[in-house]
């Protein structure tokens, strides 16, 4: 691929991408290529370059050496759908509507599930909406050619990816887990089984892959959406045992868990199956930027690597530990919502570490431009472009409020709340009772100590300041459950506590000792005789 250099052709360059030749910048002559990698459900700590030691990701590890490292780099949202649509309309979660994730049962059906809650959740939309203009549909509008891959939960039919703007759709449909399993024969209308025991993540990669080949020659905006590494977890034998040896040699703690407020909550990284299937998404994504180099095309086309939500440390697979951060998946704390968040413009050579608070919307405006598109300042209004910040580490970015909605109770222990952060000030406000949690996230990372009481004034400003935004969206509220049994909630909470607890110990040990075999076939991985 072309790099062209010189004030001369910087002129031709320019309407695309800006040029700066006092800093003697290299920039493509065309617009960039996009590769898009979002995972499922990966905790920011699930990593080798943020810390795990338990965990091994020699890829992605590479992919942030290369890129922007954005340390205060959030979803959306503390679960799949809501987050999801935020990339995809640059608008926080309580303007598009998609609060909670698509399926999700609210208002009286939620009475259903046995779990005795004090509210109602609220309704949420359904489906992507129709009437906003998609980052994809954007995107080819201007000459992209779109590709989709994996996991879209952003409607049923009639809001497929093809339905908002990708030209190519492998395995997209309404659910969002991989039925059937990561391993071939899988049940998806969208993606075809071809070989027996194939690997799900794997080849959701050489589709990508395919399509990259297919259109090098054009500009292309491809967005790998892995299932991995939403449950139901699953990995070969060989990578079990590998994790499960290497959590024996690094020491096995006696106990796995502690109770949060609602569940139990893992508390160390040694679950073998999850390091495996870690380890395999890696794989996959080294195959994608392998393929880009050796077409080419690394050189001008930028990589954005992030995940949907926090890790699963509640609830579903307990699959992780985020911690020191508080919480995980569907949780209101860091854990629920801080993410891995990598942004590698190829013509910006120098390793960046940016502590810049960025969230899921901005990478919609940041995309637009770069690739030299107009931007819709009333599409992506919760978004910001992150371009003078990438080019430049000290550039003067706006000190803006972030928004988070949640109006519903997470299946991993979440409770209905809503949040503001502003600098580093993060407040928690809490549906079922109205009170507030108030934490300074530079000094309490973990959110251990709450000091609402302590800044009462502040408290109130930034309460007064959630609820105003909340109302100018049109923010849709939990409501109080009129059937609500104290006692029956008190049974429940008891239950979780000396019953589900013991249960996941015991669950733990199985799965490390050494002749844990989930089935013969090692969940479909082994191909098997018939």
């Amino acid at each position: 691929m072309r790099f062209i250099k010189g004030s001369f052709i910087c002129m031709l360059a320019i309407a695309f991408l800006g040029c700066n030749t006092g800093k003697k910048k290299t920039v493509p002559a065309k617009k960039p290529n996009v590769l898009f990698i979002l995972v499922d459900d990966l905790g920011e700590r699930d990593l080798g370059y943020t810390g795990s030691d338990f965990y091994e990701t020699p890829n992605i590890d590479r992919l942030a050496n290369e890129a922007t490292i954005f340390t205060q780099g959030y979803a959306s949202s503390r679960v799949c759908s809501p987050s999801r649509a935020s990339i995809f309309t640059g608008r926080f979660t309580a303007r598009h509507g998609i609060t909670d994730w698509i399926g999700a049962k609210h208002g009286t059906a939620w009475r259903s599930h046995g779990r005795h809650d004090k509210l109602l959740p609220a309704n949420y939309i359904p489906m992507l909406p129709e009437e906003d203009n998609s980052l994809a549909e954007v995107m080819k509008e201007a000459g992209y050619k779109t590709f989709f891959a994996g996991k879209w939960h952003l409607g049923d039919k009639g809001s497929y990816p093809e339905d908002h703007g990708f030209d190519i759709n492998k395995g997209g449909w309404d659910k969002g887990s991989p039925i059937g399993g990561y391993f071939s024969p899988w049940e998806n209308p969208k993606l075809s089984n071809q070989q027996k025991s194939e690997n799900l993540t794997m080849r959701l990669a050489k589709e990508t892959v395919n399509f990259i080949e297919k259109h090098q020659d054009s500009t292309f905006f491809a967005f790998l959406s892995f299932y991995a590494v939403h449950g139901p977890i699953q990995t070969t034998e060989a990578k079990w045992n590998k994790y499960r040896n290497k959590a024996v040699n690094m020491g096995l703690a006696d106990k796995g868990y502690k109770m949060e407020r609602v569940l139990p909550i893992r508390q160390v990284q040694d679950n073998p199956i999850y390091g495996g299937l870690v380890e395999s998404t890696d794989d996959a994504v080294g195959h994608v930027l392998d393929a880009l180099k050796d077409l080419g095309l690394d050189s001008n086309t930028i990589v954005i690597f992030t995940s949907d939500n926090g890790g699963v440390a509640s609830g579903d697979s307990f699959s992780t530990s985020n911690l020191p951060l508080r919480g995980g998946k569907g949780y209101q704390w860091e854990g629920g919502i801080r993410v891995p968040y990598l942004i590698k413009v190829p013509w910006l050579k120098t390793k960046k570490i940016s502590n810049y608070p960025v969230t899921g919307a901005d990478f919609f405006p940041t995309l637009l431009d770069f690739s030299g598109i107009d931007m819709l300042p009333q599409q992506h209004i919760d978004g910001l472009s992150l371009r003078s910040l990438l080019e430049n580490q000290t550039a003067d970015m706006p000190e803006r409020p972030l928004y988070w909605h949640y109006p519903h109770y997470g299946n991993q222990g979440g409770e209905p709340s809503s949040i503001i952060r502003v600098n580093n000030w993060k407040l928690i406000h809490y549906w079922e009772d109205g009170r507030n949690e108030l934490y300074n996230l530079r000094s309490d990372p973990a959110e251990q100590n709450d000091i609402g009481k302590e800044n009462i004034e502040l408290t109130k400003r930034l309460s007064d300041q959630l609820i105003s935004w909340l109302a100018q969206v049109n923010a849709k509220l939990p409501e109080k459950d009129l059937e609500f049994n104290m006692v029956e909630a008190n049974n429940r909470r008891e239950k979780l506590e000396t019953e589900l607890w013991p249960r996941l110990e015991e669950s733990r040990k199985e799965m490390l000792s050494p002749g844990f075999m989930p089935d013969e076939s090692w969940w479909g991985s082994k191909v098997t005789v018939d």
